[in-house]
């Protein structure tokens, strides 16, 4: 099968390029090579497959979209600007990838829906903003944001209205969607723009919601990526890892090549189309334990600092329930954390990376989007 991957030179659309590949299908690329995730004057990345045919453009540009669709069968749509952080002040530059770039993708496959036999789409975990609960009298909840007063106070952990804390529990799909950022705001569109003229067309289209994802090929010069990159490229130039809050926030880390599989098995199975899906491991795990893990095996010597400093629309928690994707997809993540950790520190230490994370942080606190 011929197979579209936008994004496709980036961390998750190559990996995914790779198993593609792999599997026999003729891969094409369409990705502009933003210069903020591959650096200044960024040409084909060395680890992109030599088999893959990479068309150099933007989502946005509807000439190379078309070009990049003609005699596809099938499309996953990774390509997005990332960072919930930097989506809250470069409002336009986001809505503007990401929701217009969505829509111009899909007219142009609406042209070409008799051909297309599957459409995946790249959501995540961010639009449903805080995870489920359970309240004092073990009922589940979906809680919104905590109110600035507690997180002012250093009461970080979710409560009730008669301050009673709430238990996290995995979040499933059905969760009402809070997303708390320009970001999740734009991934949303993407989910139900894709689902809707999916629908409405007859094209089969899967969402797929990632948790956090992490491995090898992140980039570690964008201060705005994942907390696990963010973490590698302080720590790789002697620097300590900020952690928020008290670093007890929790997330679900998976690895990317259960994302990978995630995505092929969107791409195969029937009784996945329509459906919205959860792409995690269903484990918590702790920011501060990921940054200790990580100052303690790339041996800079340089300990996490802990803040109790809070990031306006941060969550607390939020766990995949992987239920409905073990269901209806046949998935179930592979990779431990531990192993998928190894992996990724042997790679970190071949790697450099130019440290932006203050610069970031100077921003967001200009904005008084830190307190």
């Amino acid at each position: 099968m011929k197979v579209l991957v936008t994004g496709g030179a980036g961390f998750i659309g190559s990996h995914l390029v790779d198993a593609l590949v792999a599997a026999g299908h003729a891969v094409r690329v369409l990705d502009s090579l933003d210069p903020q995730v591959h650096g200044p004057g960024a040409a084909r990345p060395a680890y992109l497959h030599p088999a893959a045919e990479l068309h150099v453009g933007d989502v946005r540009d509807r000439a190379a979209v078309r070009r990049a669709l003609g005699g596809v069968e099938a499309v996953f749509h990774q390509a997005a600007a990332v960072g919930v952080g930097q989506s809250m002040y470069e409002i336009e530059r986001y809505v503007s990838v990401n929701s217009l770039g969505a829509a111009v993708l899909l007219e142009a496959i609406v042209e070409r829906r008799a051909a297309l036999r599957r459409v995946v789409v790249a959501s995540s975990m961010s639009l449903y903003g805080e995870g489920a609960y359970l309240d004092a009298d073990g009922a589940l909840v979906y809680p919104k944001l905590r109110p600035a007063a507690q997180l002012a106070a250093k009461r970080f952990e979710l409560e009730d209205a008669r301050g009673r804390p709430l238990a996290p529990v995995p979040t499933p799909e059905t969760k009402p969607l809070q997303p708390t950022s320009v970001y999740a705001v734009t991934k949303r569109d993407h989910e139900e723009l894709f689902l809707s003229v999916g629908e409405a067309y007859g094209i089969p289209t899967v969402a797929l919601r990632y948790f956090n994802t992490y491995g090898t090929r992140q980039s570690l010069s964008n201060p705005y990526t994942g907390v696990i990159a963010i973490f590698s490229s302080r720590l790789l130039n002697g620097n300590a890892p900020v952690v928020y809050e008290d670093g007890g926030q929790t997330r679900d880390f998976v690895h990317v090549s259960d994302v990978v599989r995630a995505n092929l098995l969107a791409m195969e199975r029937e009784t996945a189309v329509g459906g919205v899906y959860n792409v995690g491991t269903g484990r918590a795990t702790s920011v501060l334990e990921i940054a200790q893990a990580l100052a303690g095996e790339i041996g800079t010597g340089v300990a996490p600092r802990v803040e109790d400093r809070f990031r306006a629309g941060d969550i607390r928690h939020c766990i995949a329930d992987p239920r409905a994707a073990a269901r209806d997809l046949g998935f179930e993540a592979r990779t431990e954390l531990t192993a998928g950790m190894r992996e990724l520190i042997a790679w970190l230490r071949t790697q450099s990376a130019v440290d932006r994370v203050d610069e970031a942080r100077k921003e967001l606190e200009a904005r008084g989007l830190t307190r």
